[in-house]
């Protein structure tokens, strides 16, 4: 991580993190779940009144030790490496499908 190395950048994802937040890592090494379970954990979260949610996409280097403690999940797509770019639309599909899968649409079977 440019700027200081991971100790740094950790600092500056810890400030950004609202108090009372449910930290989620995007991590290779993480559980791969399916998508009725990932919307589950959402409604889970939602229904317990977590106030924010907070996913984290690590860089080429990783997370600093701060940051994979902050973490209250760890999750995988897969034990591939994505380019974080292709994580973060990859990630806002997935909540949308858990959206919908929650809402009862029919996206999720389209």
């Amino acid at each position: 991580a440019s700027g200081g190395g991971l100790d740094a950048e950790a600092g500056r994802i810890l400030d950004k993190i609202p108090s009372g937040a449910r930290v989620l890592r995007l991590d290779e090494f993480g559980p791969a779940i399916g998508s009725s379970d990932f919307a589950g954990k959402l409604a889970s979260w939602r229904d317990q009144g977590v106030p924010d949610l907070v996913f984290l996409i690590g860089g080429a280097e990783g997370y600093g030790e701060a940051v994979r403690k902050a973490a209250s999940d760890t999750l995988a797509f897969g034990p591939q490496t994505w380019p974080h770019r292709f994580v973060r639309a990859m990630l806002a599909e997935q909540v949308y499908r858990a959206m919908s899968i929650l809402a009862g649409t029919p996206y999720h079977k389209a």
